[in-house]
């Protein structure tokens, strides 16, 4: 028998639903380019299609919806000298992230196990968010180089209080009741419960048949003031300073963790964060983020990162800096304006 050759995304239509599920299970449904276009040209085609009432979003396999990016490719390319390709997939994926959060019709994610990165990207910005117990929710950027993108950096700002700054410096996974909290899902519902919920969407294209069911508690609340206390510092050394001052085993955990992650990258997402927050909206949020993402590979530590903890797996990564030589500059010259070649959307 010859190999099956079903695409990395499904797409097709089932009743009054159109349907897309991420089929590559053995790579923890990573996103690669293709698979984002594929997204983005079935929203594209549904929008207008009077027979699609609802979008579901889905993903084989019980160890991931997406646990993020398919950065294989960007990272041989850039090592080659070759910024464009890394350039392109994210141009095209930040695209369909705004597509998916600006859609005119409802959304609904179904997001078990692994929820990172690009996973957040076509998730997180779904108009009804269902996590279930395996659900592990993370933007994990500054431990590659990278900073929360896909328009994490807008879930992120709007999380309450300073818990957003907290999640994208450590990249702290979230479990159902924690993702929740953080407003990066909605929906707590058991998995077993997933495929009969499905099958009444498809026919009835209702969010309302969504149950409300009570989340499982999670650590955020309970972390809420220590967050606070440290993470409302105006910058990155500050934060350090205060996890320092801290004889919790919260605050040794965060600083253990900071001190694996890239300090450009760090500084970079509380800026990030800040900025979105004052802006609030998704375009803004890509827009900044591209910035960054644009000159990750040439400027940043992306390739490093990414060596250190895919490639190679030493997890030994030489940041270009330390917390103690890190310039302002430096973080404001990575989040500076791009000229208009950098655009991503057409104007």
């Amino acid at each position: 028998m010859g190999e099956t050759t079903e695409p990395a995304m499904i797409v097709r239509k089932e009743g009054r639903a159109g349907r897309l599920t991420f089929n590559r299970p053995k790579a923890l449904n990573a996103l690669g380019h293709d698979m984002a276009m594929a997204i983005e040209g079935a929203l594209d085609a549904w929008r207008g299609d009077e027979s699609v009432q609802i979008v579901i979003i889905d993903a084989v396999g019980e160890r991931a919806f997406c646990a993020g990016g398919d950065i294989a490719a960007v990272y041989h390319a850039g090592r080659a000298g070759d910024f464009a390709l890394g350039r392109d997939f994210w141009r095209d994926e930040y695209r369909m992230n705004a597509k998916i959060a600006e859609y005119p019709k409802p959304i609904v994610a179904f997001m078990q196990g692994f929820v990172m990165g690009g996973g957040v990207g076509v998730g997180g910005h779904a108009s009804h968010r269902i996590v279930g117990d395996t659900t592990q929710v993370a933007m994990p950027e500054s431990g590659i180089g990278l900073i929360p993108d896909v328009g994490g950096s807008l879930l992120l700002a709007r999380a309450p209080g300073r818990i957003g700054e907290y999640l994208g410096l450590t990249g702290a996974r979230m479990g159902p009741g924690d993702a929740i909290h953080a407003g990066f899902a909605d929906t707590y519902l058991p998995e077993a419960e997933w495929e009969a919920l499905k099958t009444r969407l498809i026919e009835t294209a209702d969010p309302a048949q969504i149950p409300a069911r009570p989340a499982p508690e999670g650590r955020l609340p309970v972390l809420r003031h220590e967050i606070e206390e440290i993470f409302g510092a105006p910058d990155l050394t500050g934060v350090v300073a205060g996890l320092k001052a801290s004889s919790t085993a919260f605050a040794a955990e965060t600083l253990k963790t900071i001190a694996r992650n890239s300090p450009l990258s760090m500084a970079a997402t509380l800026r990030l964060v800040r900025m979105n927050r004052a802006e609030g909206n998704i375009r803004a949020a890509l827009t900044n983020e591209f910035r960054f993402t644009w000159r990750a590979s040439d400027q940043g530590d992306f390739l490093e990162g990414v060596r250190a903890q895919i490639i190679d797996k030493d997890r030994n990564p030489n940041w270009k800096n330390t917390l103690a030589d890190l310039r302002e500059e430096d973080v404001a010259a990575m989040l500076a304006p791009l000229g208009p070649n950098a655009a991503i959307w057409e104007e």
